[in-house]
């Protein structure tokens, strides 16, 4: 059972994200919580997330716009530093509410409730179809990406915000696709280095004990098929389905942020 859930998300969830350019890291982690400890998730997780995001450049990186990455990429880098920094400031502050479900306890943070704001935002423009044309000048890419690499230092939701702004900037689906995915290794290496490797060295023997290597491999293979069946779509795809997925995952993503399942 474990190993059938856990598979079929990173199986769906991939071939989405390949498309939206984010979420997988933020459904599937949920998943791994339902079995593992909350730390033994992030760990499982980030070693599915980076596997795929690598994969998901030998797919589709070659379509990427290589301008609008280095104009996002290295201010999302920056600032995702700045991000994580001011971390450490709010992990001080109380939540603003803490409740219990299923013998778990979720805490709703004022970090989490600024980002769901913003996300149902950004979620109702992408719905709306009297702002299908709007799209934004370059001059703000940096812009675009110093605030994604902000919240992503802050809180690790570095994905929808990034996706939000790049849809409006005039890129083709192909190359909004692979900007995506190259912007996102751009950030997520050097992020998850500096929060990962000691994670992991701490945590390696827990994780094969509770997890299995078994079950990480399984997952990473699924999320690989996921966005390879993903790439396989991408000229049947009309960039209004690619916004609308976008618009959809961004509602679902800030309500369980309001309401702290993640």
């Amino acid at each position: 059972m474990v190993y059938l859930i856990i598979c079929a998300i990173a199986l769906i969830v991939s071939a989405l994200t390949l498309f939206s350019g984010f979420g997988l890291g933020t459904l599937l982690m949920p998943a791994f919580a339902i079995f593992f400890p909350v730390e033994i998730a992030i760990a499982t997780t980030a070693i599915v997330h980076l596997a795929n995001n690598i994969f998901k450049l030998a797919l589709v990186g070659k379509m990427a716009d290589f301008k609008i990455v280095l104009k996002f990429a290295i201010p999302a880098s920056i600032m995702a530093i700045a991000g994580a920094l001011l971390l450490n400031y709010f992990a001080n502050i109380q939540p603003v509410a803490e409740y219990h479900l299923a013998g778990k306890t979720f805490t709703i943070t004022a970090v989490k409730l600024v980002i769901a704001i913003l996300l149902a935002i950004f979620a109702i423009l992408e719905l709306s179809p009297r702002f299908e044309k709007l799209e934004f000048h370059p001059k703000y890419v940096p812009l675009g990406g110093a605030l994604s690499g902000f919240f992503g230092g802050l809180s690790g939701q570095q994905g929808a915000l990034r996706s939000a702004f790049l849809i409006r900037t005039g890129l083709k689906k192909e190359s909004f696709i692979g900007t995506s995915v190259v912007s996102v290794v751009v950030v997520d290496i050097s992020r998850l280095i500096v929060y990962g490797v000691t994670f992991f060295s701490k945590n390696l023997a827990v994780i094969q004990n509770q997890v299995g290597i078994g079950l990480v491999i399984a997952a990473t293979l699924t999320a690989f098929l996921g966005s390879f069946l993903g790439s396989r779509l991408i000229k049947k795809i009309t960039m209004r389905t690619i916004q609308i997925i976008v618009g959809i995952l961004l509602f679902f993503i800030s309500i369980m942020l309001g309401v702290g399942l993640i």
